[in-house]
């Protein structure tokens, strides 16, 4: 079946989490993200919370990365997480972004990934043969020294292009694709995946592909829209160049980046044509963000993640996606 779920951005205060993902679980919703990104908090702190404030939903981060994080920190706190859910964790692991920001450089991305990917696996099972890799190495004998709930936990790799959904295909259970609310990316995903399912003889239909994108919901329609229109404006050099099915006008990004710089954040928004809005983010009334959702699930996805801010609040947000959005889904 088809999974829902929500993209939380990690900058609430204690108790919030809790609060969210407990009224997240009761309206249906399957799974709860929350985003590593750069200054924001950790996303084991409120993983955690959530994790003792739920039941059944399935729980992870999307992403962590392996140059500010090394793997053995990674697979001790995905084991922490999967401990405290009684197995419902999964790992998202992705290359980050604007860690120049910090001084981290990021080479041999895919390499780093997938080495990232091995030790994690080997440190959770329990694997003491070592491994010698070309970023990351265990020595013979090294463990994780505490019980693990699961030797194993589902690993998700966030990215778009070729390469990296090559190695998704080699080595995850399901492939995110984030800023994204474009159904005919999903073909286009299903392809890039193939090589590397091949090399590695597993069925491509086996890797679920998620796409997930701001979201804004609410009764008023045009605010919510208003307000998505802003958000994208702050990612859209990122993602559309990205996008292959994508057709922008002339100079819409040029000058949208440059209404960014400037801190004119909704100047830049409202440059922004309703059909290119629809393709990097879910917005509008219930109706219309339902439509969005449909059409990614009649594409094929694995799961639609709604991504924060949700709604004009966050908590009306999850509220109306909850009440009034996932019952309109056939899945």
């Amino acid at each position: 079946m088809v999974e829902i779920g929500l993209g939380l951005q990690s900058d609430k205060p204690a108790g919030a989490y809790a609060r969210l993902a407990r009224s997240a679980e009761a309206a249906g919703f399957d799974v709860l993200t929350v985003f590593g990104d750069l200054m924001y908090q950790p996303p084991i702190f409120p993983l955690l919370e959530m994790a003792g404030a739920t039941n059944r939903v399935r729980l992870g981060p999307a992403c962590l990365n392996p140059y500010s994080m090394a793997p053995y920190e990674i697979a001790g706190q995905i084991a922490a997480l999967d401990l405290a859910s009684h197995g419902r964790a999964y790992l998202g692991l992705a290359r980050g972004t604007w860690l120049d920001a910090v001084g981290l450089p990021q080479p041999r991305p895919l390499t780093a990934l997938a080495e990232a990917a091995e030790v994690v696996g080997r440190l959770l099972s329990g694997d003491r043969t070592g491994y010698a890799g070309r970023m990351f190495t265990l020595q013979a004998g090294a463990a994780l020294r505490y019980d693990r709930h699961r030797p194993r936990v589902p690993l998700l790799l966030g990215a778009w292009g070729p390469r990296g959904a090559a190695l998704a295909g080699r080595i995850a259970d399901e492939i995110k694709v984030g800023g994204s609310a474009n159904p005919d990316m999903v073909a286009v995903m299903r392809e890039r995946l193939r090589p590397g399912a091949t090399a590695a003889g597993r069925d491509v239909a086996e890797i679920g592909i998620v796409l997930g994108a701001v979201t804004v919901v609410d009764t008023d329609g045009e605010a919510a829209r208003a307000r998505a229109r802003t958000e994208v404006a702050m990612y859209l050099a990122v993602v559309a160049d990205l996008d292959p099915t994508v057709t922008l006008p002339p100079g819409l990004v040029a000058e949208v980046s440059r209404l960014v710089a400037a801190g004119e954040h909704e100047a830049a928004g409202r440059l922004i044509p309703g059909d290119v809005l629809d393709r990097f983010a879910f917005s509008g009334t219930p109706g219309q963000v339902a439509k969005q959702a449909q059409a990614l699930i009649d594409a094929g996805v694995h799961r639609v993640e709604f991504g924060t801010p949700h709604g004009l609040t966050d908590e009306r947000g999850v509220d109306l996606l909850g009440t009034e959005v996932l019952p309109l889904l056939s899945r």
